[in-house]
C-alpha cells in the first residue's frame, strides 16, 4: 500500500476485525464506530462526515430555561407524556407562524427526537386501515427510516424522486397508490442527503393523492427552514417554510429540535397531526391499541406505550426556545446559516480535486448550500469510495444505503467541519486526487458487468 494519510496498515486491520462486509454498505453508526477505533489507533483525526451529528453550541435560551427548569424541582417529577401545556402551545404558535399552518395546541406533542417522531407516525399510520400497510418512501432518505418500517413488520415501496421532479411525480407516485395498499408516504425536505426541496407544485400534488387515496403523509422536516436561498426566519411573515400540510388534511409533521435548533443532545423532536386526521377513525386500530379514534390511539395508546414522556426539563428548554423564536427575538435559520457556509466551501474543495456532485440540480436550479451534500469520484462506486477515502482521514456513507439509485456516491454531511479544518481536508482531497491521477488505487476496481 502506498502512503496515504492515515496509517495504511491500521486502517486495514480495523476494516478486516470490524466485521463489515463491504465497509461501504455499513449503516452510519457502525461506520461512525470503526472510524473512531481508527482514530485511537492512529492517533489521527478524520473530517467526519458519515453522521448528521449537529456541529454548533445549543442556544443560552434553552440552556438556562432547563437549568431554571431543574433548579425549579422538574426532574423529581413526570412530565405528561403528551407534552407540557406551555410547549404545545409553543409548538402550535410556531406553526402558524413560520408555516401558516393551523393545528390545535392538543395536536401537537413532543418527542424523544424526530426518530422517535418518525417511528411513531409509521407505527399508527401501518395499523389505521385493515389492508393498508405499506410504507411509501420517496427516496433518498434517511436510511434508519427503513430499519424502523423493518422493525414495525410494515411493507416497504420506494422510487428515487430525482427523475420525477414536477408534474412527473403525479403519474409515479399515482401509480404505486392506485395500488390500495398503502398507509403512508414518507420523506424529507429539505431532502436528506441529496438536499433538493419540493416547490408547492409538488406538495400540491403529494397532498391532493394522499388525500384522494386516504393515505397519511409522514413529512419529515429536520432540516426545517434551511433552504437558505430564502429567509424563512421571520415570524408571521412570507415566505412561508413549504409543506404538505397547506395542500391536504391527512399529515404528520416531524421537526427536529436537534438540528435547525441546535439541541441534539437532548433528544427533544415535535409532532404536530393534523386536526382532522386526529380526530379520524381507523378501522384497524382498536385491536392494537384500545381505540378507533386516531389521535387517542396515538397518545394513550403508542406514545404511552414506548416511554414515560420526553425529559421534562428538555421540555422547558425548547419551549422558552420556540417562545422566543415566536415572538422574533431569535431568529433560529439565521442561528444555523453557517451550515450553508460550510457546504460551500466543501462542495468547492471536492470539484477541485476531480469529485462531481450528485445531485446537482434542483429543478433546473442549482441545489441549495445546506446540510449535505453528495459527490462521487470517476472510476468507484459510492460502495468503493466509502472505504477508499478512510485511508485519507475522510468518513462518509454509500447512497445505496439511502435509497438512491444513483450508486456511485457518496453523503457527505458539513456539521462536524468548522472553518479550522478547511486546510486538513483540502490537504487530503489533494492528494487523494493526485493519488488517483497517478493510478494509485487501494480498493481493487469494480469487476466489468
Amino acid at each position: 500500500m502506498h502512503s496515504t494519510p492515515m496509517a495504511p496498515a491500521v486502517v486495514r486491520h480495523c476494516i478486516e476485525t470490524s466485521g463489515l462486509s463491504p465497509v461501504g454498505m455499513a449503516n452510519i453508526r457502525e461506520l461512525n464506530r470503526l472510524v473512531g477505533r481508527i482514530e485511537a489507533q492512529t492517533g489521527e483525526t478524520f473530517i467526519r462526515m458519515e453522521m448528521g451529528i449537529p456541529g454548533l453550541d445549543p442556544p443560552a435560551i434553552a440552556v438556562e430555561a432547563e437549568k431554571q427548569a431543574l433548579t425549579d424541582g422538574v426532574g423529581a417529577v413526570y412530565p405528561p407524556f403528551d407534552g407540557v401545556p406551555a410547549l404545545k402551545k409553543e409548538i402550535a404558535r410556531f406553526l402558524r407562524n413560520f408555516l401558516n399552518v393551523a393545528v390545535d395546541a392538543q395536536h401537537c406533542l413532543p418527542t424523544v427526537g424526530a426518530m422517535q417522531g418518525c417511528f411513531l407516525a409509521m407505527m399508527m399510520a401501518g395499523r389505521r386501515i385493515k389492508g393498508r400497510e405499506k410504507m411509501v418512501f420517496i427516496d433518498p432518505g434517511f436510511p434508519v427510516n427503513k430499519l424502523q418500517a423493518q422493525v414495525l413488520g410494515l411493507p416497504q415501496e420506494r422510487f428515487d424522486v430525482y427523475d420525477h421532479r414536477g408534474e412527473a411525480l403525479r403519474s409515479r407516485l399515482s401509480a404505486v397508490l392506485e395500488r390500495g395498499d398503502v398507509a403512508a408516504i414518507l420523506y424529507s425536505n429539505p431532502n436528506n442527503p441529496a438536499w433538493i426541496c419540493f416547490d408547492e407544485t409538488e406538495l400540491g400534488i403529494i397532498g391532493e393523492l394522499a388525500t384522494r387515496h386516504d393515505v397519511v403523509v409522514i413529512e419529515d422536516l429536520a432540516y426545517i427552514g434551511m433552504d437558505f436561498r430564502q429567509d424563512y426566519g421571520r415570524p408571521g411573515e412570507a415566505p412561508w417554510i413549504p409543506t404538505v400540510a397547506r395542500y391536504t388534511n391527512n399529515y404528520v409533521l416531524i421537526i427536529s429540535a436537534s438540528k435547525s435548533f441546535s439541541l441534539a443532545g437532548q433528544r427533544i423532536g415535535m409532532t404536530a397531526i393534523a386536526d382532522s386526521l386526529f380526530r379520524s377513525r381507523g378501522n384497524n386500530l382498536k385491536r392494537w391499541f384500545g381505540s378507533d379514534q386516531f389521535g387517542y390511539a396515538y397518545i394513550f395508546g403508542a406514545v404511552y406505550a414506548m416511554c414515560a414522556g420526553v425529559s421534562h426539563s428538555a421540555q422547558y428548554g425548547l419551549t422558552a426556545l420556540l417562545r422566543a423564536v415566536n415572538s422574533g427575538v431569535y431568529d433560529f435559520v439565521d442561528a444555523v446559516r453557517v451550515y450553508g457556509d460550510r457546504a460551500r466551501t466543501m462542495k468547492a474543495l471536492f470539484l477541485q480535486n476531480g469529485f462531481t456532485l450528485v445531485y446537482d440540480q434542483d429543478l433546473g436550479q442549482p441545489l441549495a448550500d445546506g446540510f449535505y451534500f453528495t459527490v462521487a469520484y470517476p472510476g468507484f462506486s459510492g460502495v468503493q469510495l466509502v472505504e477508499e477515502l478512510l485511508y485519507y482521514g475522510i468518513s462518509a456513507i454509500s447512497l445505496t444505503t439511502t435509497g438512491s439509485d444513483r450508486h456511485e456516491g457518496i453523503r457527505a454531511c458539513v456539521s462536524l467541519t468548522d472553518a479550522s479544518r478547511f486546510d486538513t481536508l483540502e490537504a487530503r482531497l489533494v492528494q487523494f486526487h493526485r493519488d488517483h491521477s497517478a493510478g494509485r488505487r487501494i480498493v481493487a476496481p469494480s469487476s466489468p458487468t
